[in-house]
């Protein structure tokens, strides 16, 4: 209970604007919590343009696009449901694009140490992995999808 009470009272003394993006990367986490249980075929066209990937270069929405990762994982944290890697990538993918910002979803597959099949997603946006990047190099991209405002839809 007092660790409920301490994260409530530091929630409490952030600023509107950090707190505003809190609540909207929680509510994209739920969002897109709910769009993993879909078949992932219904899923897919939402995500961008398959096989594509968006521009490396420099935006200049780095600060933004920092502080929306920042909000995902914290919020990732302390969700009620599962919130790992394909959940963080759909819920930022949203909160970007709704900004108008390119994103590249990579779908990535591996072998753990048992040699059982894992999987993976990481988000980029310009140079800037934005989530799933401490573990992006352990896995061979299968896929990715991008999406922007220079992309057809």
């Amino acid at each position: 209970m007092r660790s409920l009470i301490a994260k409530l009272s530091k929630f409490i003394k952030l600023n509107f604007k950090r707190k505003l993006l809190l609540l909207e990367a929680f509510l994209f986490l739920a969002r897109a919590r709910y769009l993993k249980l879909l078949p992932f075929e219904k899923v897919a066209p939402t995500l961008g343009k398959q096989s594509l990937e968006t521009t490396i270069a420099a935006s200049q929405n780095d600060r933004l696009i920092k502080d929306i990762s920042s909000a995902i994982e914290t919020v990732s944290k302390h969700t009620f449901w599962e919130s790992a890697c394909l959940v963080q990538a759909f819920a930022v993918i949203r909160m970007l694009n709704r900004r108008q910002i390119e994103t590249t979803l990579y779908m990535g597959i591996a072998r753990d140490e048992n040699g059982k099949m894992i999987a993976h997603a990481w988000v980029r946006s310009g140079p800037l992995y934005v989530t799933g990047a401490e573990m992006m190099n352990k896995f061979t991209v299968v896929r990715t999808f991008a999406n922007g405002p220079n992309l057809l839809r």
